[in-house]
Formats: structure tokens, sequence, C-alpha cells
């Protein structure tokens, strides 16, 4: 029987749960693969500190280049993270012809396109499937079985740690803030959680997507993106009010020879799939030209189901070595001699709908001047919420709209946000919603 040699780089969460599940489904694996996968040696900067797994301490080094130059070694993994020293092993992995293995979202969306030419070059395979939805088998979804398909739409929560704090938010009415440090007690959320909370962690997947839905490189700086740390309790209610539930969204549409692409926290019926996904859950609903809907749903991270989606990489690369092939599916839909860059709608064209809280003057006539500076902008209201919740002499007036463009919106915003009737600056959030 074939034995096929690995050589992990970081032995973290991640990577002592890819040790674990090759202990625990080692035999269940080999008779599926039909060869044994031989975990040689395992690199990372502390090798003392217990993990979940033990491991003979002969197969711990502190040196990464014992598995890089290693010749015996046919796959790096690299669960390290970061992006260095990450990136130069990967490159130098990937030079020696080795196939690598990795679940780092950053580097590849960052630095993807240095990555996947080096590889291209070595003739060998890299794969990424737990960098994006986990156990979510959302990167082989779109290279293999929605290939022969147009990707017509993507919407996606993607951070598990916003939509666990939202779901709190809008089911058990807790504020911000407190829901954000239950989330660090827990394990959600980091002890510094702007990636999370601010839309970082969702736009370095969001670029992978985006890679694999259009076959292109993409500039993640490209990518519009906001965050959640300013959604209110008040929002939420209003939100409820008119029937919606607010998500942190990653969005995509295919506009003929463009893209749309957008991460913000947006308003969905409450009713749709999305919107019942909580906790730190991840879930993707993609529209292709010829599957229509296809919803996909599951643990977006976590030790043994980002493992599982490393040990299917691992296989599959393992499959292919079986046999004596690499490389056969593209590592981005498309060949890289053939890839080219994505053109992405600039954000200010985009068209949406939107929410708007002002905060007003309880007088008459302040309805009146809004609703002119909207209508002198082509932004058409859908609906009209004013209650007399006063602050500082203030009420909340809430519209909905019709579909606009986003750069009449912001001048419109700009406009009435001036006036001495408006106390406080406009609360603006984006709506997903067919029926308006």
């Amino acid at each position: 029987m074939k034995t096929i040699t690995l050589g992990l780089i970081g032995f973290g969460t991640i990577g002592a749960g890819v040790v674990r599940l090759l202990q625990e489904n080692g035999g269940l694996i080999e008779r599926r693969l039909g060869a044994r996968l031989f975990l040689k040696r395992i690199a990372d900067l502390d090798i003392t500190t217990p993990r979940v797994v033990s491991v003979p301490p002969g197969l711990l080094t502190t040196e990464a280049a014992k598995i890089i130059h290693d010749p015996d070694i046919d796959i790096v993994i690299e669960l390290m993270g970061g992006y260095e020293p990450a990136r130069s092993y990967i490159l130098s992995a990937l030079a020696n012809g080795k196939h690598v293995v990795t679940a780092n979202k950053a580097l590849l969306a960052t630095h993807g396109n240095e990555v996947f030419r080096t590889a291209d070059r070595r003739h060998v395979d890299i794969r990424f499937e737990a960098s994006v939805g986990g156990t979510i088998p959302i990167v082989k979804t779109l290279k293999e079985s929605l290939v022969g398909n147009r990707i017509d739409s993507f919407m996606a929560i993607m951070n598990g740690t916003s939509n666990y704090i939202l779901s709190k938010m809008t089911d058990e009415e807790k504020p911000f803030q407190v829901v954000l440090k239950e989330a660090q007690a827990l394990g959600f959320a980091e002890a510094d959680p702007t990636f999370d909370i601010e839309g970082i962690d969702t736009a370095h997947k969001l670029a992978i997507v985006l890679s694999l839905a259009y076959g292109k490189r993409v500039n993640i700086d490209q990518i519009y993106r906001e965050g959640i740390s300013n959604i209110s309790m008040q929002d939420l209610e209003f939100a409820k009010e008119f029937g919606y539930r607010i998500k942190l969204l990653a969005l995509a549409f295919s506009r003929g020879d463009q893209v749309e692409a957008r991460i913000h926290p947006t308003m969905i019926p409450a009713d749709a799939m999305l919107a019942n996904v909580n906790s730190n859950f991840n879930a993707f609903h993609i529209i292709g030209s010829s599957s229509g809907p296809v919803f996909l749903y599951g643990q977006g991270a976590g030790m043994m189901p980002t493992a599982s989606a490393v040990i299917s990489d691992i296989i599959d690369i393992a499959r292919g070595m079986i046999h004596g092939v690499s490389r056969l599916v593209p590592y981005r839909s498309l060949s890289e001699d053939i890839i080219d860059d994505i053109r992405l709608i600039p954000f200010p064209e985009i068209r949406t709908n939107y929410y708007f809280r002002f905060m007003a003057a309880d007088k008459a006539g302040v309805l009146s001047k809004i609703s002119g500076i909207l209508g002198e902008m082509n932004i058409s209201i859908a609906s009209v919420i004013q209650k007399g919740r006063k602050k500082d002499g203030a009420v909340p007036v809430v519209m909905t709209t019709h579909k606009a463009r986003e750069l009449d919106v912001r001048e419109a915003l700009t406009r009435i946000d001036r006036l001495d009737v408006v106390h406080e600056p406009t609360v603006l959030i984006r709506i997903e919603d067919e029926r308006l």
C-alpha cells in the first residue's frame, strides 16, 4: 500500500484537530483512500505546552525548514496563520515541489496571486477548503459542483463571531458591548475582536470566493467593507417592525462583465433562510444560472469542523498522487495562464434598498423637509415609521426606500444632516428584499 507523507506547520487549535482526526479516523481514511497517510513531522514555536492530542516527542520540531526541505514529505500542511513567515514557508514548500494544504484566508486573500503563480510554475497542487466556511464545502462547490454555471448572485454569513453577536442582540435584546464580552468569555471572539466585528475576516473570505465564483484575480482593497460595531438596539427593534433581521452579509452579484461586491450589516426578511442562521453558524446562498438556488449551512470555524476540511484537501491531493496526476481542478476555476483581473463596480454606483433613521425635532414640517431632499436625489420612500420616543427633544423618523444609488443616498444624507431640525447623524442600513 502506498504511503503519503505529511508535514504539519502550526500545532495550534486546528493543527491539533488535524492530528486528532488522523489518529481517530486513520483506519477509515486508509480504506477510503487506498493509501496510508503518515504524519512524519510537526513544526511549531511551542512544542512543550500540552495539546488535546499526544504525539511522540521525536515528531516535534521548532524548525519549519525540517519539513519544507525534507525530500520524503509529499504534502505540507500550513496552519500557523498570519502573513509571515507563513507566506515564505508556503512559497518555499511549493518551490521544492511539495503540495500544500492551507487554511490561511488572510494570506490567500492578500498574496494569493503570488502563491497560485508559484504553485502553477512548479506543477504542484495547493488546496484551501478550510480557509472559507470551516467545514462547509464552499470552495469545492464553486470550483467543481457549480463549474458549469454562471454565478448570478452570492449572499453569505461568513463570520461566526459577528453572527453570534447580532443573534444575541436580536433575540435576547442585549446591547452590543454586553454580548461582545459574553462572546469573548465563551471563546467565540478574540480579545481584540476587530477582524471579526469590522468585517475584515469576512473580506478575506469574500476575496477568495470571488476568485472562485468568477475565475478572476481579486484586489481585496477594492471590496467595500462595513462592520457591526455601530448597530444599536433601536435599529434592531425597528428592523423587527419592518419584518427584518440584521445580518453581517457578504454579497456579490453578476452585472454583465462586472461584479458588484460588498460587505456590510444588511436587513433581510425575517422568513429568509439566511435570516434564521443564528449563533456562530455560517451559511452560503448561491444562485447559479442553471442550478438555481443552492444553500450551504454549517460550522464555519472550530477545531474539528475546520480539521475536517483540511483532511478533505489532503485526501484530494493524495488521490491525485496515487493516480499520478495533480492540479486536475484549477486553483481558481480557470487555469492560471488565462485568469485576469475582476472588474468590480465602484461602490458609489451600486443600487439597493435602504433603511434610514433620523433623530429629528418633534415639530410640523420636518418630514416634508426630509422627504423633499430625498425626492430631489431620486430616492423613493417605500415606508415610514414615526414614533414619539423623545431623546433630547428629538424623535426617530424611520424610512425604507425603493432601490436607489449609493452616491445619491450619501449626498442626500449629507444635506439632511445639515438641517437644524436633525439632531444626530442619520443611521443608514442597507436592505436586500426583492419585495421592495
